[in-house]
């Protein structure tokens, strides 16, 4: 097989075969359904204006604490992996918070910022900053120092050689981060949907999950799963455009 794309297209039908046959001959109707009473679930629920409106919120609120992940962990990324001081200095606590569980601080995070959007965006944001800031401090520390020498043998000042030299060398391990803070503040706004929203998508999860109505449960996780794949294929080009220039070396 020499086309990527038919390979994926023939994995994910034999998946979605088995998976077919598996929930028909032993799944659970209360627990489990076949995929083709998932198309139902998704029929039915893309009907539904309230399921429509929470969709759309808990996207604005995944892209809103997506960007400030990235907005704040590409710099101070730089920041550890090209400083030896703010390294050390920083880098201890950036590890010390990251081992925080995370939902064990969605309480506090209510209390602070209540149960509306900003309290899911802050809590996405908490999750998406630390794989941000460490897949960035490691790109960017690996760079390798001829580069920088060069650099400054041509006179370059410490901002064009972030620019110029660290950054685009960087490129892979920067949209790598990208992808797993993408993931990671996924999880922390439905986390916080799940647990502090009385009408959003983790209440309708609970809702579905409660009243055993698994082809409308799996449904909104396809739903869910397609923002996520729509956020990747998004940093896939982004990284393909800033990466012209391998291709071209």
């Amino acid at each position: 097989m020499k086309s990527p794309l038919a390979g994926r297209i023939a994995v994910i039908a034999v998946l979605l075969a088995l998976w077919e046959i598996g929930a028909r001959l032993w799944g659970d109707p209360l627990f489990v359904c076949p995929p083709s009473a998932v198309i139902g679930g998704l029929v039915t629920i893309t009907q539904n204006g309230r399921i429509d409106s929470a969709l759309s919120t808990a996207f604005f609120e995944l892209l809103a604490a997506f960007a400030f992940a990235v907005i704040a962990g590409i710099p101070l990324g730089v920041l550890l992996g090209r400083n030896r001081i703010w390294r050390l200095a920083i880098f201890p606590v950036v590890m010390l918070l990251y081992i925080v569980p995370q939902a064990t601080l969605l309480p506090l995070f209510v209390l602070l910022f209540g149960v509306g959007a900003k309290a899911k965006i802050v809590f996405g944001f908490t999750h998406g900053i630390f794989p941000m800031v460490l897949t960035v401090a490691a790109a960017t520390r690996g760079i390798d120092p001829k580069l920088i020498r060069a650099a400054r043998s041509l006179g370059a000042t410490q901002r064009q050689i972030v620019m110029q030299v660290v950054l685009p060398s960087a490129v892979p391990g920067v949209f790598t981060g990208m992808r797993l803070a993408m993931a990671a503040t996924l999880l922390g706004v439905l986390l916080a949907e799940l647990y502090v929203s009385s009408a959003g998508v983790g209440s309708f999860t609970a809702q579905f999950t409660n009243a055993f109505q698994p082809p409308k449960l799996f449904a909104l996780i396809v739903l869910l799963a397609t923002m996520a794949v729509v956020l990747n294929e998004l940093c896939r080009l982004a990284e393909a455009h800033f990466s012209r220039w391998k291709a071209s070396a």
